[in-house]
């Protein structure tokens, strides 16, 4: 099973401890890439699809590490509703 297709599984299972450096590798994989919005952007962080240009945002957890449920469910629905998963 490839790095991919576990985070995926990892992902879908909403796991509490699922990471956001988990969470940037597998958008990675589907083309995404983190846009910063410059110095002062603080913890808001927004995603952006190379090829259909989909933003999803949201905000880098701190001081943990970990996303929140509510998170996790927004970043499946997001994924499902493009056909990614």
């Amino acid at each position: 099973m490839s790095r991919k297709s576990k985070l995926i599984d990892k992902l879908l299972r909403e796991p509490k401890d699922f990471s956001y450096r988990e969470l940037v590798t597998l958008l990675q994989h589907f083309g995404y890439y983190e846009l910063k919005k410059g110095i002062t952007s603080g913890s808001r962080r927004a995603f952006v699809n190379q090829k259909t240009m989909h933003i999803l945002r949201l905000h880098k957890p701190h001081p943990q590490n970990h996303l929140k449920p509510y998170q996790l469910k927004e970043v499946i629905y997001e994924l499902r509703k493009f056909g990614y998963i």
